[in-house]
């Protein structure tokens, strides 16, 4: 009896496992189909110019460049393309490995900026061992994305895929060129849409688990349908290999910027003017929220567009041309691809109350506007705050465009500015919805602060705005 109920849960788990095993994706049909139109780059710099660190290859600061990594892993085996010399013996180049894919018959392809950036020639390596040098048509550095050209026809093309219709949780693939072994295969799933990472505000990333390493920048992720849903663009590593953190450019974001650069090589990006942080269940509390969502203005930048409009420091933006914003990563996206001059609708909390405001987007300028803080004069008293807060020098107010407002931190001393954040050269320019326009009128405020109860504090940061919660026990 004990045989036989032993053989029968043999049989069982048998079955389950050939159950989960048939459930499991096939990609040899999409690879077979879709793998012709992958392609090799490899960007030549002279290397006197160049010191050919890839930065899009790893979020880690410590990472080894790429170039020295590839040395060390084929060391030997003479697969690497290694430095050549110049016409006349002179100054060498090398090879910065990558992958790409082909968007039209024509010869457009897709790549990384990082990929091509600073090249002196840019060779691509179809997939049936042609060797094409190609134009570089454009590319945009704060998308990360590049658009090249080749004189060929009647080459394999990728389809585009819808990036709103793929779910966390879906299989994905990617084909590239890890490592220089070209036309790798690695599967995964999504982990997450729209992620913000440090530096690129303005994509949305697709945050997965497909094993990406150095020489997957530039190729293109698949969904089950063998549709191009993204770019291969970065990886969180401390080694410089894959960990399990890989992130892709959504194809309708690579795709936006593609007919830009192709119209006129540079890309117009909209741009609202304001500076923007996430709402914390504090910060909602101390703007009279239900909980904690949207995107709060910590400074409506002077001559932005903003600044022409109704929006003021202190709004929480939910709602942007109809879309709604829970997280503040979710705005500079949508309103990168709002064209300029379009006059947007934008629904703010203000004061625990609904407003409908109308701002005419601008064009996001080059350079972002900063400002630095010069030495701090002589510290007086400490508060009830923890800190000791100075006038602000006639050269400070200057340097920080703040002609009728702020004091600034000289120290940080105790609970509750050391919980909040609150570090020593910050700007204290409004405390809850009351402007601090002296030191005067800033003990006036601390006085009157509530206990137990969260209020906000906007600072100004090396040029950044920040609203901090902070709370008085006592």
């Amino acid at each position: 009896m004990v045989r036989k109920l032993v053989g029968c849960l043999g049989v069982l788990l048998w079955l389950t496992g050939a159950e989960v095993f048939a459930q499991l994706p096939d990609f040899t049909q999409l690879v077979k189909a879709q793998s012709r139109a992958v392609v090799n780059i490899s960007s030549v710099h002279k290397a006197s110019e160049s010191n050919h660190h890839t930065p899009g290859e790893s979020l880690d600061p410590g990472q080894i460049p790429m170039e020295e990594f590839l040395k060390h892993f084929f060391e030997g085996q003479g697969q690497l393309p290694g430095p050549r010399s110049g016409p006349h013996g002179g100054s060498k180049e090398s090879n910065s490995l990558g992958s790409g894919f082909i968007i039209s018959k024509e010869g457009y392809i897709l790549t990384n900026h990082h990929v091509i950036q600073d090249a002196d020639e840019i060779i691509v390596k179809l997939s049936d061992r042609r060797e094409l040098i190609a134009t570089l048509v454009g590319s945009d550095p704060r998308t990360d994305v590049a658009l090249l050209k080749v004189k060929a026809h009647s080459l394999p093309i990728v389809e585009v895929g819808a990036v709103d219709e793929l779910q966390v949780g879906e299989w994905v693939l990617a084909i590239g060129t890890p490592f220089g072994f070209e036309h790798s295969v690695t599967a995964g799933i999504v982990s997450a849409k729209g992620r913000s990472l440090p530096g690129d505000n303005y994509v949305p990333f697709i945050q997965t688990d497909v094993a990406i390493n150095p020489g997957n920048s530039g190729g293109p992720l698949f969904n089950l349908k063998g549709q191009v849903v993204g770019m291969n663009s970065q990886i969180v590593s401390r080694s410089g290999g894959y960990m399990g953190l890989s992130f892709a450019i959504p194809i309708d974001v690579v795709m936006t910027i593609v007919e830009q650069l192709k119209n006129g090589g540079q890309v117009a990006r909209g741009w609202l003017g304001v500076h923007i942080q996430d709402v914390t269940s504090d910060l909602a509390e101390s703007f009279g929220m239900d909980r904690p969502y949207g995107a709060v203005v910590a400074k409506v930048i002077p001559e932005g567009p903003a600044a022409s409009s109704d929006l003021q420091t202190g709004d929480v933006i939910i709602a942007f041309e109809g879309k709604k914003i829970e997280l503040s990563s979710e705005l500079p996206p949508l309103v990168g691809v709002t064209p300029v001059n379009k006059v947007a609708k934008i629904k703010v909390v203000r004061a625990g109350k609904i407003k409908i405001i109308t701002v005419k987007i601008g064009l996001l300028p080059e350079q972002p506007q900063t400002a630095a803080a010069s030495t701090q004069p002589p510290p007086q008293v400490s508060n009830r705050l923890g800190l000791v807060a100075v006038e602000l020098t006639p050269q400070q107010r200057t340097q920080l465009q703040l002609s009728s407002q702020g004091v600034v931190v000289h120290s940080v001393l105790n609970d509750p500015a050391r919980t909040a954040g609150i570090q020593p050269g910050d700007v204290i320019l409004r405390i809850q919805n009351n402007v601090v326009r002296n030191l005067a009128a800033f003990d006036k405020i601390v006085r009157g602060l509530p206990v137990g109860k969260s209020i906000s504090i906007l600072i100004e940061r090396q040029g950044r705005r920040l609203f901090l919660p902070i709370k008085i026990e006592k």
